[in-house]
């Protein structure tokens, strides 16, 4: 039998899956690591100590899985991003990965660019506004602060395309990753933006674009001894994780909304035609030719942790029961989740978190549910600019915060939206896995194995209540930023 293997690289953990063309997982396995925090608003991976050597673990630990008489057909590799892996003619990285959106070092860079270009250009051209999510000032960062570093570089690659390099010795990435790296990617027309990539890339080639599911090439000889996987075995170029997990649940038409639960929030919505808009990112989608709006926040998981650890690090099941004690609305408690600044839609890296209304009444229950409700009027702003573009006909839910009665029910509630959960909750790795699959045509293109389970529906009685305080929470940001932003500069 032909198997697929399809490994995601998160934020936390790496984690494959061996999967049958039925989509049946034969064998799964998670790999825990953590980025590294050097510098207040870094976040960095080291790519080849962590990623490449995860995925060489993990492809040894699952073809062991492979049953006798099949055969791995294809591998997909997703991964974090847009980040930034800068390397020699070797593929050894030069410095730490630079990672998404919660690496904020390169502001100055994102107000130089656009100052250069133009935002209205920037927009027309990249479909989104300048941000510590993208590629171009990172790259920028190096160049002027690392320029040693820069000088020595013969490639660029994100998360997915240094593994897929790694695997093949091919120089290639995915058009969504590209199209999450701007300024140097124009999304209208599913090509580079020549100019300015050369501008900011400088001696640095552009790698070859791809679609997620195209084969990039086949498993060399160092790489098969390295994973295990065989000589010859097709490589996929897979992508940026978040999208390969809303590919695994089947969220692929226009008016199909993902929303992931995890370390951070991320939203995805197909589109049916170009849309962009400042507060949002526009990008191209998994299949050829297709589009998607994108937002994230900076934190959500993260925010529930970091609550756990400093309340006396009480069980989750714990804390979930005493945020469920709390009647919806956390008696007047309302929370800002900005800890780690925001992205979308704020855009601000010294956005700072805040809780609104406390009293002495208020105990550690309402502390969770007033986060987990911020988190959830967050997720409504943002679902009420995708409305703009394409009306959300259909949203599945994702993500290990789904373990969470609470959350995901105060979301739904929040929003007035229903959600579906599907059977199958590994992620990106089962999405990669599903990519190899239709790449080497083991299956056809529109094949989707997500089968729904459950529905999360709205609770009616909540509603009022959660439209008043959500007004109260767009109030929040804008009347406390200059605040903040003195508190933060005090901080510093």
């Amino acid at each position: 039998m032909d198997l697929l293997l399809g490994i995601d690289m998160g934020t936390g953990s790496t984690k494959g899956v061996l999967v049958d063309p039925a989509g049946v997982v034969l064998a799964s396995a998670t790999i825990p690591h953590s980025m590294s925090l050097p510098r207040p608003g870094w976040a960095e991976v080291d790519a080849e100590a962590t990623w490449w050597r995860e995925v060489c673990e993990m492809s040894k630990r699952l073809t062991r899985e492979v049953p006798p008489g099949s055969t791995v057909a294809a591998m997909c590799v997703s991964g974090v991003g847009p980040c930034l892996v800068l390397c020699d003619d070797d593929l050894n990285p030069l410095r730490p990965a630079i990672l998404y959106g919660v690496d904020t070092r390169a502001t100055a860079e994102i107000r130089s660019l656009t100052e250069e270009f133009g935002a209205d250009a920037i927009l027309e051209q990249a479909g989104t506004l300048l941000s510590s999510q993208a590629v171009g000032p990172k790259l920028e960062w190096v160049r002027r602060h690392e320029p040693d570093v820069f000088a020595q570089a013969t490639g660029w690659y994100g998360s997915n395309s240094y593994v897929a390099a790694k695997l093949t010795g091919e120089y290639a990435i995915d058009h969504h990753t590209a199209s999450q790296c701007d300024p140097l990617y124009a999304t209208r027309d599913f090509r580079w933006n020549t100019e300015w990539a050369t501008r900011i890339c400088g001696h640095l080639p552009l790698p070859r674009l791809v679609w997620p599911q195209e084969v990039v090439g086949r498993v060399h000889a160092e790489a098969a001894a390295a994973t295990g996987v065989p000589r010859g075995t097709p490589v996929v170029a897979g992508t940026v994780d978040a999208y390969a997990e809303a590919f695994s649940v089947g969220v692929r038409n226009p008016g199909d909304q993902m929303l992931m639960y995890g370390s951070t929030m991320f939203l995805v919505q197909i589109i049916d035609e170009y849309h962009s808009d400042p507060a949002l990112w526009t990008t191209a989608g998994i299949e050829p030719g297709s589009l998607a709006l994108a937002a994230g926040t900076s934190t959500a998981g993260t925010m529930i942790g970091w609550l756990q650890t400093i309340t006396g690090g009480a069980s989750f099941d714990e804390l979930t029961a005493e945020a469920a004690a709390v009647p919806a609305g956390s008696e007047g408690l309302i929370a800002l989740p900005y800890l780690a600044g925001e992205r979308t839609p704020v855009f601000d890296p010294d956005a700072r978190g805040l809780f609104a209304g406390l009293t002495l009444r208020h105990g550690r229950g309402h502390l969770f549910r007033a986060a987990y409700e911020g988190i959830g009027f967050g997720v409504r702003q943002i679902l009420e600019m995708f409305d703009d573009a394409h009306t959300g006909r259909r949203t599945v839910a994702v993500g290990g915060g789904l373990r969470s009665p609470v959350w995901a029910q105060a979301v739904s509630d929040i929003t007035g939206r229903p959600q579906l959960v599907a059977e199958q909750g590994i992620g990106a790795s089962y999405g990669g896995a599903l990519m190899a699959a239709i790449g080497v045509e083991l299956v056809a293109p529109q094949t989707d194995w997500a089968t729904i389970t459950h529905e999360i529906t709205p609770n009616p009685d909540h509603r009022a209540m959660y439209d008043e305080l959500y007004g109260v929470w767009r109030e929040l940001y804008p009347a406390t930023r200059s605040l903040v932003h003195q508190l933060g500069k005090l901080g510093r």
